[in-house]
């Protein structure tokens, strides 16, 4: 079971991000903002829900079907907070979750839909 997380869904359309503290969770939509922005949006909600990046913290991204930049760009910023932070990362198809809130992202991991080992992104053509 996850207690803190990160998600992660730019694909291109009704992007935003997800933060869930203890059993707070907190929704920041991503309106009109640029691809190169990412980190500074995602440092600006753990700011906001005041927390820190650890071993203990999971982070999300959606794997698409969306844009091509948006996916690519939420893995690598995903990817590179492993590297950084040593959380863990999972990635989900976004037709698995069908709305963005607490009890459905949970959903993901009880019904075994997230992948651990390797993220295979998918774009539309």
């Amino acid at each position: 079971m996850i207690k803190n997380f990160l998600i992660i869904s730019c694909i291109g359309k009704d992007d935003k991000l997800g933060l869930r503290i203890n059993k707070d969770f907190f929704v920041h939509k991503l309106n009109n903002y640029k691809n190169e922005k990412l980190v500074g949006e995602i440092f600006s909600l753990l700011k906001r829900g005041k927390t820190k990046l650890d071993q203990n913290f999971t982070v999300i991204v959606n794997q698409g079907p969306g844009s091509f930049s948006g996916v690519r760009i939420s893995i690598a910023v995903a990817k590179g907070l492993v590297i950084s932070k040593n959380v863990k990362l999972f990635g989900y198809k976004n037709e698995d979750l069908k709305v963005f809130d607490q009890e459905n992202i949970i959903k993901l991991f009880d019904e075994k839909l997230v992948e651990k080992k390797l993220i295979k992104a998918i774009y539309l053509s």
